[in-house]
C-alpha cells in the first residue's frame, strides 16, 4: 500500500475511534482520565493526520 494512502486510511481510522469514544463514553468516568475527552482529542489528531494523508496523496 502507498504510504499516503496508508497515512490517510490510519487517521480516518483514528477519527473513527474519537468520534466513537466522544459518542459513547460521555457517562463514563476512569480515575485518570473522561473517554469522551480522549475522543475529542482523538477527533483532531485523525483529521489532521487525514488531512495530511489527502494533501500527500493529491500532490503526488
Amino acid at each position: 500500500m502507498q504510504p499516503a494512502r496508508k497515512t490517510l486510511l490510519t487517521g480516518l481510522a483514528t477519527f473513527t475511534a474519537g468520534t466513537a469514544l466522544w459518542l459513547f463514553g460521555s457517562d463514563t468516568q476512569t480515575f485518570i482520565v473522561t473517554p469522551s475527552k480522549v475522543g475529542v482529542v482523538l477527533m483532531v489528531l485523525g483529521g489532521l493526520e487525514a488531512a495530511w494523508g489527502l494533501y500527500k496523496t493529491v500532490r503526488r
